[in-house]
């Protein structure tokens, strides 16, 4: 009977707590939440069914967004190119393919595929291998011409390199620029089996990990980066079979040797190979198509906003500058121009207050509000070719993503579609709340100076909450 009582009224409480108003229970979790003690935050809340404003706190101040800066690149990419975009990596030669023999040059010509996989590669040289060339005269030549040749983004951190989250940036990439490296036990105190995807001799292997014995150490699964060096060495004791994503220095460089490789493996040989600029084809010089490769944007989205993706983040930057710049080779700057345009043009803010310089959030150096991104969350709610793509692309709070672990107890737990952020220091979430009442409400909250990044990420959930509890 106790427990019935206790029951009771522990469920009027919660029934009382909750009919409190939005603002009132945000302003009591803002006071009394400890973090806050030595850490910032700024937050902001909008009714996109009723086109209220409920809720607002340091929401103009400026900030790092972490991966939250996802959502400025995806609905300026979404806005301007729109979902009918490809990213195309081009096969295309010049002179004539005659018998057997390619008299002339062959290109490949890369367009930014963050998605480039194994078995796309494979494609590629499958479509040389089809058209029936098996000797190329004059050049093989892999073009990296779209962007200029600083393969980090500006403001990101040197000591991230090995890293697979932080790859060497290249419009031609295979496997994101980074090898999959597995280590599987075999017998006790023999070395362990090194798997290696995608193959390639572009890298060398160092094994000198021991099985099933405690005493060798821990596992490490490492790359001599300091080096700018491509050898993978294990070492430690292999207990259970372990992976561990490696970028590769420099992804341009691995494509190409291992696509001129697999193509020596189909019997395809060339006089010469060489990085150059495939020509643009006038009255002297006639370029034709081989193959292209093509990767729908949807896939591109999915991928960046689900798992958190930096380079496929990088990537739509790239297309957005490209498109923006109007050019063949394009740079940071114009990426950032092309947000600013669009913050100018499409949201009526003033660009000048903020500092973009990337697509992924990754750098030191981006500085925008709570404000800014709610911003760009209700001009996508407000245009439905954008929203639906941009909504399905979003994290499910307790069901997928980098929230499938979060919120799976509260009334958040399938109610939020956001995006989460983290970097040292920083933590952000933005997107989606479904309030009770059924209305759709848009939000932003970015955390600060935060050591732990767990009692941020607890913080948020809290908010989350209350947006889908509070009547």
């Amino acid at each position: 009977m106790k427990r019935i009582v206790v029951s009771f009224l522990l469920t009027l409480l919660i029934g009382q707590i909750n009919a409190q108003p939005l603002a009132q229970r945000l302003d009591s979790l803002l006071l009394n939440d400890p973090m806050l003690k030595t850490s910032e935050v700024g937050i902001t809340v909008f009714d996109l069914t009723t086109g209220e404003s409920l809720f607002q706190y340091q929401d103009e101040k400026l900030y790092r967004p972490a991966s939250t800066e996802k959502v400025v690149t995806s609905v300026s990419t979404l806005a301007t190119l729109g979902m009918d975009y490809t990213m195309d990596t081009h096969l295309q030669y010049t002179g004539k393919i005659e018998n057997d023999t390619l008299k002339g040059s062959l290109y490949l010509v890369g367009g930014f595929d963050p998605e480039l996989m194994d078995e796309d590669l494979d494609s590629l040289v499958d479509a040389v291998v089809r058209s029936g060339i098996r000797y190329i005269t004059d050049t093989l030549a892999a073009d990296v011409s779209m962007t200029d040749s600083v393969y980090w983004g500006s403001g990101w951190s040197w000591d991230d390199v090995p890293d697979s989250f932080q790859p060497y940036l290249s419009p031609l990439m295979l496997n994101r620029g980074c090898v999959d490296v597995t280590v599987i036990p075999t017998v006790k105190d023999s070395l362990p089996e090194v798997v290696c995807v995608p193959a390639s001799d572009y890298y060398q292997v160092d094994n000198d990990g021991v099985s099933h014995q405690p005493g060798a150490g821990n596992l490490k699964i490492t790359r001599n980066w300091l080096y700018n060096g491509n050898l993978i060495h294990v070492s430690g004791n292999v207990a259970k079979k372990t992976s561990r994503t490696l970028s590769i220095y420099t992804s341009k460089d691995f494509f190409f040797h291992t696509f001129k490789a697999r193509l020596k493996e189909k019997g395809v040989e060339a006089q010469a190979t060489a990085f150059a600029d495939c020509p643009e084809g006038d009255s002297l010089t006639v370029v034709s198509p081989l193959f292209t490769l093509k990767r729908p944007i949807g896939e591109v989205l999915k991928q960046m906003m689900k798992e958190s993706d930096n380079l496929c983040a990088e990537s739509m930057f790239y297309h957005l500058a490209k498109h923006h710049a109007k050019q063949k080779r394009v740079k940071d700057d114009d990426g950032t121009d092309a947000i600013n345009q669009f913050i100018k043009e499409s949201l009526g803010l003033n660009p000048d207050y903020y500092n973009i310089v990337d697509g992924s959030g990754v750098s030191l150096y981006n500085y925008i509000s709570p404000r800014l991104l709610l911003e760009f969350l209700k001009y996508a709610y407000y245009h439905a070719e954008i929203f639906q793509p941009f909504y399905e692309s979003l994290p499910i709070a307790g069901v997928d993503g980098t929230l499938g672990y979060r919120m799976k107890k509260s009334k958040a737990y399938r109610n939020v579609h956001a995006k989460t952020g983290t970097v040292t220091g920083v933590s952000s979430l933005a997107g989606y709340a479904k309030a009770p009442n059924g209305h759709q409400l848009a939000f932003a909250i970015i955390n600060q100076n935060v050591m732990k990044s767990r009692q941020a990420r607890t913080f948020q959930d809290k908010v989350c909450d209350i947006l889908c509890t509070s009547k």
